[in-house]
């Protein structure tokens, strides 16, 4: 297992991922953390930029370690630093696991969009995932509801109820089925798929919030039974939002699952990187 003060270096990694640039920074005994909004394709302005809102410049490190889209993209050497490219699956499942505390997990990254990363001991490999995410949650936001801050929506979400838009179990099949009780999600948005329907803002929030945290939670259990996995941890920006995890956790309920969702997970990803870097 590797903790995320394992690093004896002055050192930066860098996320790059399509909602955000993450940053996680260590001086060899603490970590500092920040992201700013992503912003076109990586490029070396853009990694001056994102060190510069943290008040750092490339040679306050030793090296810099980056992953995330289109890393290839950056020289090997900024101002005399190494650059480290490491892979996205590497970064997720080292991460996801050094944030969890634990050895080996399906490690779901629950971003922009999805992805399921099988890790342990031996390595982390690309297991399955999804175009439902973070982004997806916005972007219905901005169509539904005009609104694109994930924050606003999930203070609007925890106001609301699903149920004013959704199908339950119990409406179609007249009662629980298996583990799972009446009031369970059976057709997300159903209920307008049926006629005209007087939900409110806060009741569609509620409904977008339960689609996109179902979606992600139901794909890591059955990741996790796949491959026979008895952790399943959560990382990503989208898993700060209480609303999301409240979902997580009527899911994990329903399915005899837990689901950690450790502090600081949307750095898991730089974390990841920065310490496939250190070695």
């Amino acid at each position: 297992m590797h903790a995320p003060l394992d690093i004896r270096h002055t050192a930066v990694a860098i996320d790059f991922g399509a909602s955000n640039t993450d940053v996680v920074f260590t001086d060899g005994t603490a970590l500092r953390r920040w992201n700013v909004p992503s912003q076109g394709q990586p490029d070396e302005a853009r990694v001056r930029a994102v060190l510069a809102h943290g008040q750092l410049v490339p040679t306050d490190v030793e090296w810099i370690a980056v992953t995330g889209g289109n890393r290839e993209r950056l020289p090997d050497l900024i101002d005399g630093r190494p650059v480290h490219k490491i892979d996205e699956v590497r970064a997720i499942g080292r991460g996801g696991l050094a944030l969890a505390g634990v050895d080996r997990a399906i490690v779901t990254s629950a971003g922009s969009g999805t992805a399921v990363i099988a890790a342990g001991p031996e390595g982390s490999r690309h297991v399955t995932g999804s175009g439902v995410g973070g982004g997806t949650l916005v972007g219905l936001g901005r169509m539904l509801l005009g609104i694109t801050d994930p924050h606003v929506l999930d203070t609007l979400a925890s106001e609301g109820s699903a149920t004013g838009l959704n199908l339950t179990i119990g409406e179609i099949l007249g009662g629980a089925i298996g583990s799972l009780p009446a009031d369970t999600t059976a057709v997300n948005f159903g209920r307008v798929a049926r006629g005209p329907v007087d939900a409110s803002p806060a009741d569609t929030a509620a409904a977008l919030v339960n689609m996109v945290g179902q979606v992600i939670a139901i794909i890591a259990v059955n990741a996790a039974h796949a491959t026979n996995n008895q952790n399943i941890v959560i990382v990503g920006h989208l898993s700060d939002l209480p609303s999301i995890r409240e979902t997580f956790r009527l899911v994990g309920q329903f399915y005899g699952a837990t689901f950690q969702v450790p502090e600081f997970g949307g750095y898991a990803t730089a974390t990841g990187a920065l310490l496939a870097a250190a070695g």
